[in-house]
């Protein structure tokens, strides 16, 4: 007696958000634990039927960006799952079943228009000062 064949796998559609270009640093992805080879933009993986974790994060002098999320996947259902890795080293990173928002741009921003500030600042206070 042979054993029924095994269900048609499910497929995890991961888009790794960003490009190499701005970021530099192409994000580690997990599934269930195990990495799996990634690019930016969709990578499919296919999955036996059933409920996995997926997790991402960036490493650059440390890990940082973590995030994770839980899936249930149906034998040739195709799921979707986003990751967008922080701006800042410090933050987490953003996962979810639709394009995700980078975290931490407005943080960026902040501390950008604040550095360009006190840059420009100094010589200008220099510069009265002088007078």
């Amino acid at each position: 007696m042979t054993s029924p064949p095994p269900p048609p796998p499910g497929y995890l559609r991961v888009t790794v958000q960003g490009n190499r270009m701005l970021t530099m640093i192409t994000p580690g992805v997990q599934v269930n634990g195990y990495p799996v080879p990634v690019q930016f933009g969709p990578n499919i993986i296919p999955m036996p039927p059933g409920v996995h974790t997926v997790s991402a994060h960036a490493q650059w002098i440390w890990r940082y960006g973590q995030a994770s999320q839980q899936v249930r996947l149906a034998p040739g259902q195709t799921v979707d799952v986003f990751y967008a890795a922080p701006v800042l080293t410090f933050l987490k990173g953003a996962m979810g079943p639709t394009k995700q928002k980078v975290p931490g741009v407005v943080a960026f921003v902040l501390l950008l228009a604040a550095v360009l500030l006190v840059a420009i600042g100094l010589p200008v206070l220099a510069i009265l000062a002088s007078v």
